[in-house]
């Protein structure tokens, strides 16, 4: 179902409680005893830290000690020394994975800073950058990376205001991974949780092992939910090879019909061991209510023999139906609040495999197109056409053919222009009143990870909507779609002369949640005159630039940890295209008419022929 992006504190294992308590360092309990704490209506706090635990490298004065930063009021503060270099370090009594940090700032915040996590308090590991601080409270979630220690810190890097820095709270979560066992325990519990699409950080498979559960079964709190499709799955590496009696699901009220509970060897490779019957999914399908009136469920699944494999997971076939509103129905993903695997073995080493990293090396060209030919060279780009290769997308007002009047190449540059006569084009997707022309790469050349950049000139007026951008290849595929393919926008621009925008588009930062920045031309520059576009796109990040100038970094981490999964880590296609009117203009010019995003008068300036967009080169180079 639709959900917030708001971690609710009583429902995680917050380690860094901001409430007074007496410190100790947790007495470790019996896997079973252990287990039994945590099958409660509520997740407790499984370890906190009372103020005497926070250490900092120093403080403004004594009233503004670390120890503020757990005190349980909301209006005291620990504030630094006045360095960019300082730092504030929880200790929290025992190794444990952590699932978030949350900071809530006051007024003097960090513009750039890390957070790191360590078992002794010496060697420290960074899990999350941030190097665009705005202030405010930020939470930082870990999936899918391994944080697992007994000290976190946050670790100045630069100070937004002259002050040093300033905490109201300083708050952690997260809980010990249940270990090996050899009697009957949840041998799930904060182990590393694996899916494929979610909704956004908040909601990541993480959430189904650290086990909080709203009583009620409905509250929006510390759930895995999926992304709109019924082909999705949700699993937990128990680190060993273990004995499954059964499964327990606490499901939100948006809980699968029909299902699969699966096991592997290595995480590839699954074997069925339990699925509902046909009465109990006819039962399931026939409970529809509306979304505010609709609850959660608890399913219990003794398995008919007991299992053995390392990787669990719960595979989605049919998702329930909602009245929206009755007699209409509507699906929305899965939502599972928890999921513990019952039965022994297990290891407590199980962890999540380190994120990949730049390879580093030299630069090659792969792609090369300098358009001097004597027309667009088909064996390097393919020619996009409405109601044949795409269909209309975003309100956008014309339509894509294949012609020389709107895609050529002339004195060395490919022209992709605009053409308008009303009512003249007929296409399978309806008629139009304009043409324009796109061209991509696709079946020509995909690839993963690398630079990319062209030189271009642009039109300049309301509405027009030049691009130079990326999709993922498996957009057609019906289990993936957008925005699960992922989308780089390297360059758009929509009629403005001083400015473009970069963004980066993927399942929980799509449309106009995207993740993304604008520019604004240096030394007086416009769009109308020859500009080179990029983006260097690694397993790390992206870095996009506008005449080799920066304007726009996003990390892997920092989009997973903030925002939502990261889904630039297999091949993507370049796209050049030319598009009149649409959602992205109309947001901006407010225009609805004579076209949605396009006025009278830049109608007019396309009548008269005068609309391109001009491309010198495009380039793409790869570390081989």
């Amino acid at each position: 179902m639709p959900s917030r992006t708001t971690l609710a504190a009583t429902t995680a294992a917050l380690i860094a409680l901001a409430a007074p308590m007496a410190f100790a360092a947790p007495v470790p309990k019996p896997a079973a005893a252990q287990a039994a704490a945590w099958d409660t209506d509520r997740a407790a706090a499984a370890h906190a830290a009372d103020p005497g635990s926070v250490t900092a490298s120093g403080s403004e004065n004594d009233a503004s000690g670390p120890g503020a930063v757990a005190d349980g009021d909301g209006t005291t503060r620990w504030s630094s020394n006045f360095a960019d270099d300082a730092w504030i370090r929880v200790d929290l009594g025992s190794v444990i994975r952590v699932s978030s940090v949350t900071l809530d700032w006051e007024a003097a915040y960090g513009k750039k800073y890390v957070l790191e996590v360590s078992k002794n308090g010496t060697d420290w590991t960074t899990f999350y950058t941030e190097d665009d601080g705005t202030g405010g409270s930020v939470t930082a979630h870990t999936y899918p990376q391994e944080v697992t220690g007994r000290y976190v810190r946050m670790r100045g890097i630069q100070r937004a205001t002259s002050w040093g820095y300033s905490l109201y709270s300083f708050k952690v979560y997260g809980g010990e991974p249940a270990p090996a066992s050899t009697t009957r325990s949840n041998l799930a519990l904060n182990h590393p949780a694996y899916g494929d699409f979610y909704q956004h950080a908040g909601n990541s498979p993480a959430f189904v092992t650290d086990g909080g559960r709203p009583a009620d079964l409905k509250a929006d709190q510390s759930r895995w939910s999926s992304d709109w499709n019924a082909n999705r799955w949700v699993g937990v590496d128990l680190g060993a090879t273990s004995t499954i009696d059964s499964v327990d699901l606490y499901w939100e009220a948006a809980y699968a019909v029909d299902y699969r509970i699966q096991v592997s060897d290595d995480n590839r490779t699954w074997r069925t061991v339990y699925q509902p019957s046909a009465s109990e999914v006819a039962a399931r399908r026939a409970d529809v209510k509306s979304p505010g009136d609709a609850v959660g469920r608890h399913d219990t699944v003794q398995l008919p023999t007991p299992a053995t494999g390392r990787y669990v997971r719960m595979l989605g076939v049919e998702r329930r139906s909602f009245y929206n509103p009755a007699p209409a129905t509507a699906q929305f993903g899965y939502s599972l609040y928890e999921f513990q695997v019952w039965g022994t073995g297990g290891s407590a080493n199980a962890a999540y495999p380190a994120l990949p990293k730049d390879p580093g090396g030299a630069y090659t060209t792969t792609f090369f197109d300098d358009f001097t030919g004597s027309g667009l060279d088909r064996n390097k780009w393919r020619v996009v056409r409405t109601g044949t290769e795409m269909n209309p997308v975003n309100g956008e007002s014309q339509a894509y053919v294949d012609s020389a009047d709107n895609i050529r190449t002339e004195n060395g540059a490919l022209v992709l222009q605009s053409k308008y006569c009303k009512g003249c084009t007929q296409t399978p997707a309806g008629t139009f009143d304009f043409t324009s022309g796109r061209i991509d790469t696709n079946t020509k050349f995909d690839f993963t990870y690398g630079k990319v950049s062209a030189r271009m000139k642009l039109p300049v007026g309301d509405g027009f909507w030049p691009a130079f951008w990326m999709l993922g290849s498996d957009v057609d595929n019906p289990d993936v779609s957008w925005p699960g393919s992922g989308e780089t926008d390297i360059m758009e621009n929509i009629g403005y002369g001083d400015w473009t925008s970069s963004a980066l588009h993927g399942p929980g930062y799509s449309a106009d949640g995207n993740i993304g920045k604008q520019q604004t031309y240096a030394n007086g520059g416009r769009a109308d005159e020859w500009h080179t576009y990029g983006v260097e796109w690694t397993p790390e990040g992206m870095t996009f630039t506008v005449d080799d100038r920066v304007v726009q970094t996003t990390s892997r981490s920092k989009l997973e940890s903030t925002r939502g999964k990261w889904v630039f880590d297999h091949n993507q296609y370049v796209i050049l295209n030319l598009a009149l009117g649409g959602a992205y203009p109309a947001g901006w010019n407010k225009v609805t008419s004579p076209y949605w995003g396009l006025p009278q008068s830049s109608v007019d300036r396309v009548a008269q022929g005068g609309v391109k967009a001009e491309i010198d080169w495009v380039r793409v180079e790869q570390k081989k």
